[in-house]
């Protein structure tokens, strides 16, 4: 099995201006999912949240522009070419709507009442949870968000990647679905809880793809036992 080759570092001001174009979409886009619902900028929960998920987003980004702006440009791909890729990315938007749509109208209406000690550690998980996620993007540069094979693609073996066959999905699911309690809901987590079931389906589909279609991977699959979560699955 290969670790990742060193890339060639080059500036391109139209990527660096896509990755910021995006950015700002997604923070006024969670905004308005936040706060609309709240009917208030005093829904402070939510501020907490977006601090904890965009600050480092910027500091990611900034190392993938000077570091790897190929992976960069990877991961702002989004259209799957496999049918039930695409399924899972509808699905997913649609209950991420609903997720991040339930906290404002919590604020607003006193639904829950989740501690603040709660609040500061399901933070620092999802703080966490976006650490390993930036450490998975710097032990492979094949991590695109789009599930394809790539020209000249290895397996990677090493780091995370020795541990469970997907960390990317495994930090993603700690950063978002510890999410609702940062929010102060404890019932955002009740659509939350149907991302797991999604990624299942979606880990299914790429890794008969990669089975299929990557040489090695057949061998990684007898290597690393687990697909997503230690010792369970």
């Amino acid at each position: 099995m290969a670790v990742n080759e060193n890339k060639k570092i080059s500036f391109q001001p139209e990527i660096i201006f896509q990755a910021i174009t995006k950015y700002i979409l997604a923070l006024l886009f969670i905004g308005l999912l936040l706060f609309a619902p709240a009917g208030s900028f005093k829904f402070w929960n939510a501020w907490v949240f977006m601090v904890g998920l965009f600050i480092p987003m910027i500091f990611v980004m900034t190392y993938l522009i000077i570091k790897d702006p190929e992976l960069l440009q990877k991961r702002m791909k989004m259209q799957e070419k496999e049918k039930t890729q695409k399924i899972y990315v509808v699905l997913s938007i649609i209950i991420f709507i609903i997720t991040y749509t339930i906290p404002g109208f919590d604020f607003k209406y006193h639904w829950s009442k989740v501690p603040i000690w709660l609040v500061i550690v399901a933070t620092l998980i999802m703080i966490f949870g976006y650490f390993m996620f930036f450490t998975v993007m710097k032990q492979n540069s094949y991590a695109s968000r789009v599930i394809e094979i790539q020209k000249g693609q290895k397996v990677i073996d090493t780091g995370l990647y020795s541990v469970v066959r997907h960390p990317m999905y495994l930090a993603a699911l700690i950063l978002f679905g510890i999410s609702p309690l940062v929010l102060g809901s404890f019932y955002a987590l009740i659509p939350m809880m149907f991302i797991p079931l999604l990624l299942v389906i979606r880990i299914l589909n790429e890794e008969k793809l990669l089975k299929n279609n990557l040489n090695g991977y057949k061998e990684y699959m007898k290597k690393i036992k687990y697909r997503l979560i230690p010792l369970i699955w």
